[in-house]
């Protein structure tokens, strides 16, 4: 049926790419730091991985892919997002330490079909990975993404930010 999700074995499998895509690129995050060793950072990724897909088991929608995109949006705010601190607790990590390892100001969208992410509340949204739906999406939602949506709903133009990291 048109927006109900899918059965958990099937939803996994669909939204695989799509969480290992965010999980990835939280983890290179991390790794640039050079403070946390490799195996902490594959245990930080498992953890972080099956809690996406824990998470989004029924918030899942790929014939509707902006519905839930708020639900599935992974956001740092000056507040650490809980299901990126509950898989840095996992490897030792407090929210404190992962405040001074991450950007102070992220949003990732994790979407089916796309997962982009903004870093500063006014900076550029980029997209991380973005596939072309099948057939049986409606017309609407193929041509406006949710990152899309987000950006018509704004007042004033992005300021362009570049995260740099040193160490």
């Amino acid at each position: 049926m048109l927006g109900q999700p899918m059965s958990p074995g099937v939803e996994l499998i669909k939204m695989k790419t799509e969480i290992t895509t965010a999980v990835g690129f939280i983890t290179r995050l991390l790794r640039t730091t050079g403070l946390i060793s490799d195996e902490q950072l594959q245990h930080f990724s498992e953890s972080l991985e099956k809690s996406l897909a824990e998470h989004y088991r029924h918030h899942w929608f790929p014939h509707m892919p902006c519905k839930g995109s708020g639900y599935r949006c992974i956001r740092i705010n000056h507040k650490m997002d809980p299901l990126i601190a509950r898989a840095s607790n996992i490897i030792g990590l407090s929210s404190q330490q992962l405040f001074q390892l991450l950007p102070s100001e992220l949003t990732l969208w994790v979407d089916p079909f796309e997962v982009s992410y903004r870093i500063g509340e006014d900076g550029s949204i980029c997209v991380l990975y973005e596939n072309v739906p099948s057939s049986g999406i409606s017309p609407l939602d193929s041509m406006i993404s949710c990152k899309d949506e987000f950006r018509i709903g704004r007042s004033s133009p992005s300021k362009s930010y570049m995260m740099t990291v040193s160490s």
